[in-house]
């Protein structure tokens, strides 16, 4: 598997049961039932070495929401300087980024580049606020901005010279930031929202914080993503409490369409780590499937749930789809020789989630379809199938 296993200083495995605790039998009773899940029902789905079983509860669960479907979308990353003005030391202008991106549009149908996500970490409002005017200018309509972090919102608002805790200044930013094109937040900052792994991570914004700003983005129509850092300092029973908080503020809001768990970096890749944190520790191919499990079955009022196949590696990223997710995120090329040279190509993307035994399904940005292919064959008695539920 591409996600090794390693246990913690002491050799335990990470999540051993209690006493105190539901047994799997009981929880899978309440799944069954249609009863909500709570703390204690997700300590013993994490605390349970059932994986087979696990993986059967969560897939149903998906295969209620998705079916057979296998997600993936074209999402082409663009960041921008942290400082610099456009056309500064290299640093393209609004202008020169927008024709950029039109180009990559054309180069795989205009109707198939369905989200730009923009990496505003640092960069200045004076900035960021020109160039998304531009780029929603220049492209056509099926193609969805998203970007900023709450992190960023608030950095906004204290440019601004706005008290970042004032509900007005967040949603003042938040305004301006919608009328220039933005159409969803990114949720690179969740982390892990309890607070004694969150002193960790000195960068990100509190949980009450990081809640006030997408609650503030969904009542103005701003749809958002929300994640879940792991390989770090987290154990079950802040995960557990993590997806509780998000599914809280899910059934008050409902602006979160999609979830996404992420790896930590050790300071790259991730918002949470340019923010500093404890060293990464590599993630268990056994934990990784638990983790999307428990988080299916938990978190059950956001349709999605996506896995980064760069970051999780491809098998696990497949076998996840076994485990409740129902997309395979992250860059893919329209067409090679493009600017994400080794990203897989839609072709090879297909194959990647028909070969888990799932339809694939390119989407929107909204999750209307793009193009539904072909599943696996099921006459080839060799052709992978979901699981049966």
């Amino acid at each position: 598997m591409d996600a090794e296993v390693r246990r913690d200083g002491s050799g335990a495995e990470r999540g051993s049961g209690s006493p105190d605790l539901p047994g799997i039998e009981a929880v899978e009773q309440r799944i069954r039932a249609g009863e909500r899940l709570g703390a204690a029902d997700g300590l013993a789905l994490f605390a349970s070495d059932d994986l087979a079983r696990l993986g059967g509860l969560a897939h149903a669960a998906r295969t209620r929401v998705n079916g057979d479907a296998g997600h993936f979308a074209l999402v082409r990353p663009l960041s921008v300087a942290a400082a610099a003005p456009a056309g500064a030391d290299g640093e393209a202008t609004e202008e020169e980024h927008a024709a950029a991106v039109v180009r990559l549009a054309q180069e795989g149908g205009t109707d198939g580049l369905v989200e730009l996500r923009l990496d505003a970490a640092g960069c200045p409002a004076g900035r960021f606020l020109p160039l998304l005017r531009a780029l929603r200018a220049a492209l056509p309509d099926g193609v969805a901005l998203t970007g900023c972090t709450a992190a960023d919102v608030r950095r906004f608002a204290a440019e601004s010279g706005t008290n970042t805790d004032a509900a007005d200044g967040i949603e003042g930013v938040l305004a301006r930031l919608a009328d220039a094109g933005l159409e969803s937040l990114a949720g690179d900052d969740a982390g892990v929202f309890d607070p004694g792994v969150r002193a960790h991570f000195p960068g990100l914004p509190a949980w009450e914080e990081w809640a006030q700003v997408h609650r503030a983005a969904h009542a103005r129509g701003l749809s958002s993503v929300c994640t879940l850092l792991l390989g770090h300092t987290e154990e079950p029973a802040h995960v557990v409490d993590h997806l509780l908080r998000l599914r809280a503020l899910q059934d008050e809001t409902g602006g979160f369409r999609e979830f996404a768990p992420l790896l930590h970096e050790d300071g790259a890749g991730h918002t949470a780590g340019r923010s500093g944190g404890p060293a990464s520790r590599t993630v268990t191919g056994a934990e990784t499937f638990k983790t999307f499990a428990v988080c299916r079955l938990l978190l059950d009022n956001v349709a999605h749930i996506a896995v980064d196949r760069a970051a999780f590696g491809d098998q696990t990223a497949q076998l996840t789809l076994q485990f409740g997710a129902d997309e395979l995120a992250g860059p893919v090329a329209e067409a090679r020789g493009a600017a994400a040279p080794d990203a897989p190509g839609r072709d090879e993307l297909v194959e990647l989630i028909r070969d888990a035994g799932f339809r694939p399904v390119e989407r929107t940005a909204g999750y209307g379809t793009v193009h539904a292919y072909d599943g696996p064959d099921p006459d080839r008695r060799e052709a992978p199938q979901p699981m049966r539920v």
